[in-house]
């Protein structure tokens, strides 16, 4: 392993931060309010869906530092190494003048009780620093992972549209100061890795791929944190202690996207929106999808890779990557494993991975010219809600005979899983409505779908039949037909 550090070192608005002795579950936002004092950010939800929480981090990839906002309730201490924290506190420092966006969400009655107004300005600040010109639809994606229960968002949509009538981004001082901010964080920089604490309070955060698998294989028992926004939730609503802890988030070896042979590979520690514009170019039927995955704070941190490895029933890339025929690399100390994802999936909280072994890429085959493929996402809430039912096919016509089709569905068994039987009853004939409608009962082989609270048995099989009908419409363009006729 390479040498060793004993301690976090980050910077928290202006000063910088030596940490040896916290906890490896040490929220950031506990971190905020009671060990520092800082308590503009608040605590709603502690479950990373409504924002009041929303801090910046600020991060060197590359050339750039990126400002991007997380949720502090469910982001950990330990994931902080070699990062800028920026909190509510540091836009108006020592009572000065209120930043162009404060001023505006003021002038333009933007809060109302004010609880969560803090979350909100920071998610606007963010994309102020990005776009300083924004329309309605960039403020109400800033504001996906933002409740106000208050001033029903109008205010909120003007405030953010009129902040750079009150300051120029080019003068905010995370802008202007940005190079020298940026050799701050490249000084705290050592190539080290990070171990200190003993037993459930050990923290690891690895300088590199080879660290984090040796890591990983000596201490099997340690939980793997990526984005936290699914193992957060362990903590803070089910109070497990679930150190140790390996933070893998800023391992650089698995932040890369590449394109050969046919495939993207994507680093399991890839985030959402760091994927998003490579996912938009070669499957733009995930683009509804992909901008439904949690809110911006979610997406900013939430990976790829964990999503895969949670193994949830419920996860959003799975079904649509086993649509795809995509495989992952499995790593334990120097060997490594590829196989199909679909089948990584065991059963409910189990999955083909021995102790040790992590995910450490996933590859994913790129749409043949003349297939198709469609993803569907049903949800309570349009946004920031988790999946009742997740959908995704893929169609190889021969003329007009389906020659292969994959249909694999979340939400309808204790795993991600392929509609294997609806698929047979397809396969070799023609694409037509009747052929839909004769494989429709074949979905009853497939899924014994559960009741509970996010939707009942009944609903979820009903509904897939109608994504399979959904899809035929789409594929043949008679729902593009209709929709002309409608208007």
């Amino acid at each position: 392993m390479a040498d060793l550090r004993n301690a976090l070192r980050f910077i928290l608005n202006d000063q910088e931060v030596v940490l040896d002795g916290v906890s490896a579950t040490r929220t950031l936002l506990d971190f905020l309010r009671l060990d520092k004092r800082l308590k503009g950010s608040k605590e709603g939800c502690a479950e990373g869906d409504c924002g009041a929480c929303t801090v910046l981090i600020g991060r060197v990839d590359g050339d750039e530092l990126r400002y991007e906002s997380v949720n502090a309730c469910i982001y950990f201490v330990g994931a902080l190494d070699g990062a800028h924290v920026v909190t509510i506190e540091h836009l108006s420092p020592n009572d000065g003048e209120l930043h162009p966006v404060q001023q505006a969400m003021v002038d333009l009655h933007g809060s109302q009780c004010g609880f969560c107004t803090p979350g909100i300005v920071m998610s606007l600040y963010a994309m102020w620093m990005r776009n300083p010109q924004p329309d309605t639809t960039a403020v109400e994606v800033a504001l996906q992972g933002n409740l106000c229960r208050c001033t029903g968002y109008l205010p909120i949509v003007n405030a953010a549209k009129a902040a750079s009538s009150y300051g120029d981004v080019a003068n905010d001082p995370l802008v202007a100061h940005r190079a020298e901010i940026r050799e701050r964080l490249l000084a705290l920089r050592d190539g080290k890795t990070v171990d200190f604490g003993t037993g459930k309070d050990r923290v690891i955060v690895p300088a590199s791929v080879d660290d984090l698998a040796e890591a990983y294989a000596a201490n099997p028992e340690a939980t793997l944190v990526s984005g936290a926004t699914d193992v957060g939730l362990w903590v803070t609503k089910f109070m497990r202690e679930i150190g140790p802890m390996i933070f893998i988030a800023e391992v650089p070896e698995l932040h890369g996207i590449t394109e050969a042979d046919g495939k993207l590979t994507i680093g399991a520690a890839v985030t959402y929106n760091e994927a998003f514009d490579t996912i938009l170019t070669h499957y733009p039927q995930l683009g509804d999808m992909w901008n439904r995955l949690g809110g911006t704070q979610v997406r900013n941190v939430g990976t790829i890779g964990a999503n895969i490895a949670n193994g949830s029933p419920i996860g959003d890339t799975p079904p649509p990557l086993i649509a795809l025929g995509a495989s992952i690399t499995l790593r334990k100390g120097s060997e490594r494993r590829e196989l199909p994802l679909e089948d990584f999936f065991i059963a409910y909280g189990k999955q083909n991975r021995e102790p040790g072994e992590f995910v450490e890429a996933v590859h994913v085959p790129l749409l043949p010219e003349g297939d198709q493929f469609g993803c569907y996402k049903i949800s309570k809430r349009a946004h920031e809600d988790i999946s009742a039912l997740c959908g995704a096919f893929r169609l190889t016509l021969e003329g007009e005979t389906v020659s292969a089709i994959t249909i694999a569905f979340g939400g309808m068994a204790a795993t991600p899983k392929r509609a294997v039987a609806v698929e047979a009853a397809l396969v070799g004939k023609p694409w037509t409505l009747e052929t839909i409608e004769a494989a429709i009962p074949a979905f009853g082989e497939d899924y014994q779908p559960l009741t509970d609270m996010r939707a009942s048995a009944e609903y979820r099989l009903l509904a897939a039949q109608n994504l399979l009908r959904r899809f035929f419409f789409e594929s043949t363009g008679v729902g593009e037909r209709l929709k002309r006729e409608v208007a």
